[in-house]
């Protein structure tokens, strides 16, 4: 129902002076608002008299179910008089906008609140409606970004993303670890189980020596096994141990985005997305080997070679005319990989279990706790220093890697079954028991075969 009465409550006409109360200017009337053709409004009525209601009025005539109620209710043609909105005067505004930025952190209750302990109460809407305003500015703030184009071999971009893919059956979160050439954008990705710092160094590894060379610089974002702290006033950063010495060992500049600004790297986000969306898509792969496969062969196939939306090229074109001169040699040394040394408990069922795979241990340990030394090539079972257990190492999730040595004597063979007796075969219908010899000398009955 339309009001036409301001709220008296600390919303007072300008004429009052400041002393009186606080100034809240409201506009007494808006502008006339053209309302519905008068043919319009008699369709209305002569639905209303044949007994439709408002809302097979409203879908008839094609206008909002209040209109028709308005004007079945009295309402005009032509032009009526509308309420005002409430508007503020110029000082309660500049409060308002300085509580947005300080106090209130962008929120209209809270303003609200500080307002109402000093005495102004104002209705929320209006204040909404007061910084809106600067809710756009803010919003075009973070959301504007200045594409940044880097010359050739100068910066890789890193990240890693995840994705439930079904392998040999069964859902397995696969986590991506995805590199981009900020030039080129020629497009390396790997498959992990997890996303350690092992497993980022290791892509990275693997990255650069896919591309054939090393970058300058290195964007990535600030996850834990990277970054250990970002001051997002001061922009300083403290890098992981692990991290800063892969970088330093390859002279590499690493740059780490500012928090919750990822689109800082956004030519890996666009990766990443374009990763899971076209290369993994909704396909199943019978073993995480094949995936790794399949994600060799759509890098080659797919990625390298399709147009790119912003450089118009393809990446592998891009790559080899401008960028691979471009980028410094690799390391001599491949990539030492780290020795992992993790307590477990051995199951009931003989086994321990190592990023999804499990491995056996001998059937006299089980309950115990062990020390597993996880290497490049091999798991390690270790228990009071001897090692009791050693299996290569397996990628493929869920999977069961055992010997069997681990459960002999576990399981009591079966005592033998006692032969069978002597099958004496058909009788011999010649040979005649005793028995009948025998009645015949002690003077028996006769016998007649």
């Amino acid at each position: 129902m339309d009001k036409f009465d301001a709220d008296p409550v600390h919303l007072h006409d300008p004429r009052v002076g400041p002393s009186d109360g606080s100034i809240v200017h409201l506009r007494p009337t808006q502008e006339d608002t053209k309302m519905l053709e008068p043919e319009v409004v008699d369709r209305i009525h002569e639905l209303s008299a044949r007994g439709l209601g408002t809302k097979r009025i409203a879908r008839l005539v094609g206008v909002a179910r209040n209109s028709v109620r308005r004007y079945l209710a009295g309402a005009t043609v032509g032009h009526q008089e509308r309420p005002a909105a409430r508007r503020l005067d110029a000082a309660t505004l500049r409060e308002v906008r300085h509580l947005y930025g300080t106090v209130a952190e962008g929120n209209a209750v809270v303003i609200q609140q500080e307002l109402a302990a000093r005495g102004l109460h104002i209705v929320l809407r209006t204040l909404q409606r007061a910084v809106a305003p600067l809710r756009q500015e803010r919003r075009a703030e973070a959301l504007a970004t200045v594409r940044f184009e880097t010359p050739p071999g100068q910066q890789m971009q890193i990240d890693f993303g995840e994705k439930v893919v079904t392998i040999a059956g069964q859902p397995v979160k696969v986590y991506l670890m995805t590199a981009v050439l900020g030039y080129s954008r020629r497009l390396f990705v790997r498959a992990f189980l997890a996303q350690r710092q092992d497993d980022w160094l290791e892509g990275l590894d693997a990255a650069f020596r896919h591309f054939g060379g090393l970058t300058e610089r290195i964007l990535c974002d600030n996850a834990s096994p990277l970054v250990t702290a970002h001051d997002r006033r001061t922009g300083e950063v403290v890098w992981n141990p692990g991290f800063e010495a892969f970088c330093r060992d390859r002279g590499l500049t690493a740059v780490a985005c500012r928090p919750r600004r990822a689109r800082t790297k956004g030519k890996i986000e666009r990766g990443v997305g374009y990763v899971k969306h076209n290369a993994l898509a909704g396909r199943s792969f019978a073993s995480f080997e094949e995936l790794q496969s399949h994600l060799s062969r759509w890098m080659a196939a797919v990625a390298d070679q399709r147009s790119h939306g912003t450089t118009r090229e393809r990446p592998a074109v891009r790559f080899e005319r401008d960028e691979r001169r471009a980028l410094r040699p690799l390391p001599p040394r491949p990539l030492a990989v780290r020795t992992r040394r993790l307590k477990r408990r051995v199951s009931t069922d003989c086994f321990v279990d190592i990023d999804t795979v499990r491995y056996s241990v001998p059937y006299r340990h089980v309950r115990e706790t062990v020390e597993v030394v996880v290497e490049g090539e091999h798991v390690a079972i270790y228990l009071r220093g001897a090692c009791i257990a050693r299996h290569p190492r397996c990628d493929e999730p869920y999977a069961l890697v055992r010997i069997p040595a681990h459960f002999e004597g576990l399981f009591r063979r079966p005592a033998p079954a006692p032969p069978p007796p002597h099958d004496e075969g058909p009788a011999d219908q010649v040979a005649r028991p005793l028995a009948i010899y025998a009645e015949l000398v002690e003077g028996g009955r006769p016998w007649a075969p």
